[in-house]
């Protein structure tokens, strides 16, 4: 049992085991999400720690209908609420570490990243939510405020820019003449 504000929240093991699973599942696709938005890992952290805690005192996580989106929802209410509190914009940094790359492609990763920053913050929410989330557009557009046609119709742009973005940085490095891909059909 926890105390919150005069009053006791019965917190089961189970209800604090359904919580641990979802940060263990969840935790690095809400870290991404929250650093797209705080633009510094370290109140991204905050923000997600903040979360979880919270969930875990307050036991709010049993009244939601879709536990990750609604996780996803808090995460982005923690930051936005932070950044009002400090009343200061944050510029997020292309160099700073967002995810890990798989096959560790240190250079992709890094052109990724450069990419990603240079989409409107609108767009770069709704990529981070789809791809490292797992959201679809209709959770997207819930936690957003917006249609899910409008989210997916903001991630097809996104992409666009992105494919520009990364195939522009790979074609400079090459000549063009010794690029297929560069060469008309």
């Amino acid at each position: 049992m926890s105390y919150h504000r005069d009053r006791i929240v019965p917190t089961t093991r189970t209800a604090v085991a359904e919580i641990e699973a979802l940060y263990r599942q969840h935790g690095p696709a809400l870290l991404l999400f929250a650093t797209a938005i705080a633009g510094e890992r370290s109140r991204a952290q905050d923000a997600v720690h903040q979360v979880f805690l919270r969930l875990i005192e307050d036991g709010n996580l049993q009244r939601a209908n879709n536990k990750k989106a609604y996780v996803f929802a808090c995460v982005r209410n923690a930051v936005l609420n932070e950044s009002r509190r400090n009343q200061r914009t944050a510029t997020l940094e292309p160099d700073a570490a967002w995810f890990s790359a798989p096959e560790q492609d240190l250079a992709g990763e890094l052109n990724l990243r450069r990419a990603l920053v240079t989409l409107p913050e609108d767009q770069r929410q709704i990529v981070v939510l789809h791809i490292w989330g797992e959201l679809t557009f209709l959770e997207v557009g819930e936690l957003l405020e917006i249609s899910p046609n409008t989210a997916a119709s903001r991630y097809r742009y996104a992409l666009a820019k992105l494919r520009e973005s990364l195939s522009g940085k790979e074609f400079a490095k090459e000549p063009a003449k010794e690029n297929p891909c560069a060469e008309p059909r």
